[in-house]
């Protein structure tokens, strides 16, 4: 019996309780006195649970809230623009007037067939082919065919590779550019009915639309001349600098933009603000329907001083003495001494501005770079030329300032050269020429009758007499603005060359000898100026010593006309010569016209005063003809400067040219 308390049943006849399991002697008696088996959550936990739930669900009320409220503008124009398609439609540029309000550009309409590929893609192959097919169909001439060896194949099989090497690339592509009207027109009534994937007729879902662009179209003169082309200019496609460029100034770009001359200059104001057309999109990407439509703004436009038929006289009149003398360059220009303003500009030979704003092709415009004439370069701004004998009142004035010389002094041409021996050698003799004898000569009849020994002497010195030296010589014809950039409203502008002593140095390697000064007094050398210039310094002459800053643009003005800005003239400098030593350099100007070498100017309806010159550049070459001058002589209105290269004597080839343009001009009612 004392044994029995440690077995172990094996047989039990009742259930076991789960407390007889897992709970000892001692756990069974304090469940007993507590009386359960289970012990209780804590309320604190509870507390913390309860609180994460809620702090997670205000979280989720904040999310929602931040992205429906505060930035639910911008996923909404996400989601618009993954719905939508903006395509930019052209603005209209700005148009430029002569100084009457004659219009001297259009924006004449232009039509390009654009590819959207993703529609044009998602068409069966042979809808595709059918559509390419049309198109071939309705551009194509009869005449072209038979010349060029085209064929409707032959098109599509373009269009298609077109295509095929656009995708992956781009969205969208100019299939055809500039098309013309005839052929416009055919593919107006067809593109809207072209059929689509879901067999409907739709522009869109064939992927096809003709898009309206404008084109710029450039006045002629009234024989078919481009005689504007070097003021105006062109436009083209914009390159990658041009890109670059006008992205960090925040423009968006039209088809075109400007190149060369107002065009590029005034680009800002000329360029309007794109249009955008908006259509809807499928989750393929492809076109729907139009939505809504924002018109483009025109440009500013631009008034000139540029009188139109002035411009077409002097150009026809430049072109006549080329034909006549068998040469093809040559420059003219006109300006108002009062105020800077251009009255006409012309560069022989010229070129068609229209050619560039259709699609040129490469070999045409490759024969335009090639022409050894260079008639895209504008010789007015930018031709470098030897002044010959048109520097002389210049350098009058700056002897008379420089007290150098007095009015009355007479120079002894008695032979028809200034002789120099050498110092070092007297066996070596240099001889500078004249162009006959003058015998005693003052600044007046040197003037007049372009004295090259009265000028040697007063610019280089000669015997007791002595000259203003090379730094004066630049330093005032830089005053006159001559040597230096005149800030013309045109790019491309070239400032010419004042030599001097560290120039030929630093160039040439060589030292700066009395001749050298002597031939720059003269203006042969290695001086040159351009005809802008020369003009220029001819306006400060003629208005009491103001050097204007050359503009060609009057006002520019809305597309309603209304002044928008008004140009202001602008001096660049004044009062650097006195009025007394003008008055004889005027006088001597005068006298080349009553009794010189510009005497033919002496039959015009009013007294005109000038020079000429007759520019040595090459021992071979023919000579520069020039003239510089001014009219009336008193209280003058108009600058005019003739260049013919190669044309030989001023008096004989810049001359006439001169006298035909003065004439027409003062018959005018102004």
């Amino acid at each position: 019996m004392g044994l029995k308390k440690y077995l172990v049943k094996t047989a039990i006849p009742q259930d076991i309780e789960a407390e007889e399991i897992f709970l000892d002697a001692e756990a069974i008696r304090s469940l007993e006195d507590k009386g359960k088996l289970e012990k209780p959550i804590k309320k604190r936990n509870f507390i913390i649970f309860y609180g994460l739930i809620l702090a997670l669900f205000a979280a989720l009320l904040l999310r929602a809230g931040y992205l429906q409220l505060i930035k639910g503008g911008y996923y909404k124009g996400l989601a618009e623009g993954n719905r939508l398609k903006i395509y930019p439609l052209a603005a209209p540029r700005g148009i430029i007037y002569d100084s009457l309000g004659e219009p001297l550009v259009y924006n004449a309409p232009s039509f390009d067939l654009t590819v959207n590929l993703a529609d044009f893609l998602a068409n069966p192959v042979p809808v595709q082919e059918r559509i390419l097919e049309k198109i071939a169909e309705a551009i194509i001439k009869k005449d072209e065919v038979e010349k060029n060896s085209f064929s409707r194949d032959n098109l599509v099989e373009v269009f298609s590779r077109k295509i095929n090497e656009a995708k992956g690339k781009t969205a969208q592509i100019n299939l055809i550019e500039d098309l013309e009207r005839e052929s416009a027109l055919i593919l107006e009534s067809l593109v809207n009915n072209w059929p689509g994937p879901s067999g409907e007729q739709s522009s869109y879902e064939a992927g096809v639309r003709l898009v309206l662009n404008i084109r710029r179209q450039y006045v002629l003169d009234q024989a078919g001349e481009p005689a504007f082309s070097h003021i105006l200019g062109y436009t083209g496609e914009p390159g990658p600098a041009d890109l670059d460029e006008n992205k960090a100034n925040g423009f968006q770009f039209d088809k075109n933009i400007g190149k060369s001359g107002l065009e590029l200059f005034y680009e800002n104001p000329l360029r309007g603000e794109p249009g955008q057309e908006q259509v809807e999109v499928d989750a393929l990407g492809r076109s729907k329907k139009s939505l809504s439509l924002k018109p483009a703004q025109v440009g500013n436009g631009l008034v000139l001083f540029i009188n139109r038929g002035f411009q077409e006289k002097l150009y026809q009149s430049l072109k006549k003495m080329t034909s006549q003398l068998k040469v093809k360059k040559a420059a003219g220009l006109a300006l108002d001494p009062r105020n800077g303003g251009i009255l006409a500009m012309v560069s022989l030979p010229s070129f068609d501005n229209n050619l560039f704003s259709r699609k040129m092709k490469e070999e045409e415009y490759g024969t335009l770079l090639a022409n050894p004439d260079k008639p895209l370069f504008n010789r007015a701004a930018a031709g470098q030329y030897p002044p010959g004998s048109t520097i002389k009142p210049f350098i009058a004035a700056a002897a008379l300032e420089e007290k150098i010389i007095e009015p009355w002094e007479k120079i002894n041409d008695q032979n028809g050269e200034l002789v120099i021996v050498n110092e070092y050698n007297p066996q070596i003799v240099y001889r500078f020429g004249d162009w006959k004898i003058h015998g005693l000569t003052d600044m007046v009849k040197a003037i007049a009758e372009s004295c090259n020994v009265y000028f040697y002497t007063i610019g280089g010195g000669y015997g007791q007499k002595e000259g203003l030296g090379i730094d004066r010589i630049k330093e005032y014809l830089r005053l006159f603005g001559l040597g230096e950039l005149t800030g013309i409203d045109l790019p491309y502008e070239e400032k010419g060359l004042i030599p001097d002593k560290e120039w030929k140095e630093k160039t040439k390697g060589e030292k700066w000898y009395i001749g050298d000064t002597y031939h720059a007094s003269i203006g042969q050398g290695d001086i040159s100026v351009t005809p802008l210039q020369l003009a220029m310094a001819a306006a400060a002459l003629s208005n009491n010593g103001v050097l204007y800053q050359p503009q060609l643009v009057d006002k520019i003005i809305d597309s309603e006309k209304n002044v928008i800005t008004d140009i202001q003239p602008e001096i660049v400098r004044e009062n650097f010569i006195s009025q007394k030593n003008l008055s004889v350099v005027l006088q001597g100007m005068r006298e080349a016209v009553a009794a010189g070498s510009a005497r033919a100017l002496e039959s015009l309806p009013v007294e005109a005063a000038g020079k000429t010159g007759t520019a040595q550049f090459n021992e071979t070459a023919e000579t520069h003809a020039w003239f510089a001058g001014f009219a009336p002589a008193k209280n003058p209105e108009i600058v005019l400067v003739v260049l013919i290269e190669e044309g030989g004597e001023g008096h004989s080839a810049a001359v006439p040219v001169a006298k035909e343009v003065l004439e027409w001009y003062f018959k005018q009612d102004k």
